[in-house]
């Protein structure tokens, strides 16, 4: 294990094999000092993950591995609960070695947010605050955070939504969307009681209080049952079994590769951290490209990755509104400029661009209209002359002299973005022929 002492060799032999969160403690400043925590973790097997960051330490854990003195833990009876759980915790301790490379817009919040009907609607977040928009954190919006990882919270969201079905956007249209239709959605004409009810058991759950809520619902069943409400108390009876299959045996943490895989990307993200020369950490990296034939039947495709690795529970597709007309540039100033106005999906660190010079500049012109987009780095990679073109860089760089694992991730990308472009672009055509 390295540089352990057999105080915390034995520790972390002690360590439970099971779901929850573990607590590093160490001093920041002269060995007399106090000790506090200075980091929070979470894992689906705590002495494993615990070892790990002895055994195969990431470039981060050698900020802090040596200052550890102490190892504690808090098992959870699910993963939900140990995401909910480090969330909390870091809010509350705010570990310096957590914070040290998270700032503000590196973490994650659930915003929960009301239209003008007073209507909640929920999304994921980097702004608490969302100061892009100029709104103020009121009594009437709710940020619960911070979540470390993004993955594990959409994929939190998304299974809790099918016992809390809640609106994602502040207007829904007159008639059923998708959504409804998967019973994930309330609807035009959503029971504004019964939905009240569920956005504030949506809270609590991710504020950690699954107890409560169970204890809530069952007795709310009982009551249905004694007035003789049998449908209403069945309802109920299926909401807390649903809630208890999510919440005891749904997967959100990443298995035990996560460590292996984190390590591969932090090297990989540094190399191209100094590639690009920005210096702070990438996180999210979103890809454009546009697919046509003579402007017919035109879309954008907007592709994303998390830590270097696809997430496509946040893919989305753009039909272009524009004229007819065979120009790629405009037509991806439309798609940059309508992604610009959600600035809920979060903004990435970086935009990589399907073109060439002409491409990178209407992209930079687009974000420069969007004061909360100003910071993300546009690259662009053109495939005729293969050389990828950087934001405040004059000269491109050919792509075969890339780094081979950067040559392979913006390869990646471009494929993928080229790819869910085309499958839509098809789509599109097929529908035409067929009409």
């Amino acid at each position: 294990m390295g540089h352990i002492n057999t105080h915390l060799q034995k520790k972390i032999n002690q360590l439970p094999k099971k779901t929850g969160v573990y607590l590093f403690y160490g001093s920041t400043g002269s060995p007399q000092a106090k000790k506090e925590i200075i980091y929070i973790g979470k894992a689906i097997n705590i002495k494993e993950r615990a070892k790990n960051h002895f055994q195969q330490p990431s470039y981060r854990d050698h900020l802090f591995i040596n200052k550890v003195s102490k190892i504690d833990f808090i098992t959870t009876d699910s993963e939900i609960e140990a995401l909910v759980l480090e969330a909390n915790l870091i809010k509350q301790h705010l570990p310096k070695f957590n914070v040290i490379w998270k700032d503000d817009k590196n973490y994650f919040y659930v915003a929960i947010e009301k239209n003008k009907q007073g209507l909640a609607y929920v999304y994921i977040t980097h702004q608490p605050f969302n100061k892009i928009q100029g709104k103020k954190n009121d009594i009437k919006n709710k940020y619960i955070g911070p979540f470390t990882e993004g993955n594990a919270l959409r994929k939190t969201l998304k299974f809790l939504r099918k016992v809390f079905p809640y609106y994602t956007s502040p207007s829904h249209l007159s008639n059923k969307c998708t959504w409804c239709h998967l019973e994930l959605c309330p609807g035009p004409n959503p029971n504004l009681k019964e939905y009240k009810k569920d956005i504030k058991q949506l809270v609590l759950i991710l504020q950690g209080k699954r107890k409560a809520v169970l204890y809530s619902l069952r007795k709310e069943m009982a009551y249905a049952s004694l007035a003789h409400k049998f449908e209403e108390a069945g309802r109920i009876r299926d909401k807390i079994n649903a809630l208890l299959q999510v919440m005891l045996h749904t997967h959100v943490i990443e298995n035990g590769n996560f460590k292996n895989q984190n390590a591969t990307w932090d090297e990989t993200q540094t190399t191209l951290q100094e590639i690009l020369q920005i210096k702070k950490t990438i996180n999210k990296i979103e890809c454009y490209d546009i697919s046509n034939i003579q402007g017919k039947q035109a879309v954008g495709s907007m592709i994303v990755f998390i830590d270097g690795l696809p997430d496509k529970s946040q893919y989305k597709k753009f039909r272009i509104k524009m004229k007819n007309e065979p120009n790629d540039i405009a037509m991806l100033q439309e798609v940059l400029g309508r992604r610009f106005l959600h600035p809920k999906w979060s903004y990435p660190e970086i935009m990589l661009i399907d073109g060439g010079k002409a491409q990178l500049n209407v992209a930079i012109k687009t974000k420069s209209h969007h004061r909360g987009a100003k910071k993300i780095k546009i690259i662009s990679i053109a495939k005729g002359r293969q050389e990828l073109f950087i934001e405040g860089q004059k000269q491109p760089i050919p792509l075969k002299s890339l780094p081979q694992e950067i040559y392979n991730l913006i390869k990646h990308l471009d494929d993928e973005a080229h790819r869910f472009a085309i499958s839509y672009h098809k789509k599109l055509r097929k529908n035409v022929l067929l009409s």
